[in-house]
């Protein structure tokens, strides 16, 4: 990270909204692709973003190296989101993947199925997209990288990535809206 960002982190730390809005903006993309990931609830990912980024500024002076703000907020964002599923789901403690293949299988068959379609239905869209497009959509969503490390990833200003991803998400879009069609 550069010192213009350990600076904007220090800004926040010392109490600065504008600089904590700026954190969000940059960050909250990547906080929710994990909520959504984890719980698999766009309305919950929301919901769990907004509470992630409240934890995470009410223990912001608990962080000693500014630089490593992105890696301490996405550990935050893993374990609630990991405690949000428990929580909703199951009243006792189970491992990740128990959890994952245990809301599989509460599904009926015909949820299964619309699940299944919808998950081709985004891969063929992923393969239709340029080169570029996927792998700015990998990167925020798959490996749940922020704006800045994706900044350095792909070598661009943090404007550039906001504008691939979201033309990338828009062309993506179009792609599984044509192959839902196709079908």
């Amino acid at each position: 990270m550069d010192a213009e960002f350990e600076e904007l982190v220090r800004a926040a730390q010392s109490g600065d909204r504008a600089a904590q809005g700026a954190l969000y903006e940059q960050f909250q993309g990547s906080v929710q692709a994990i909520a959504f990931r984890r719980i698999g609830d766009w309305e919950e990912a929301r919901e769990l973003t907004q509470d992630v980024f409240i934890q995470a500024f009410r223990r912001l002076g608990q962080l000693e190296v500014p630089a490593a703000f992105a890696g301490w907020l996405r550990r935050i964002a893993h374990r609630m989101a990991i405690n949000r599923a428990m929580r909703s789901r199951f009243p006792s403690l189970v491992e990740a993947e128990t959890l994952d293949r245990q809301s599989e299988e509460d599904e009926s068959p015909l949820e299964s199925l619309l699940r299944e379609e919808q998950k081709a239905q985004v891969r063929e869209g992923m393969s239709r997209l340029r080169r570029l497009d996927r792998e700015t959509l990998e990167a925020f969503y798959w490996r749940g990288q922020s704006l800045n490390e994706m900044s350095d990833t792909f070598r661009a200003p943090v404007g550039t990535i906001k504008r691939r991803l979201h033309v990338a998400r828009r062309r993506l879009a179009e792609e599984v809206e044509l192959v839902a069609q196709a079908r």
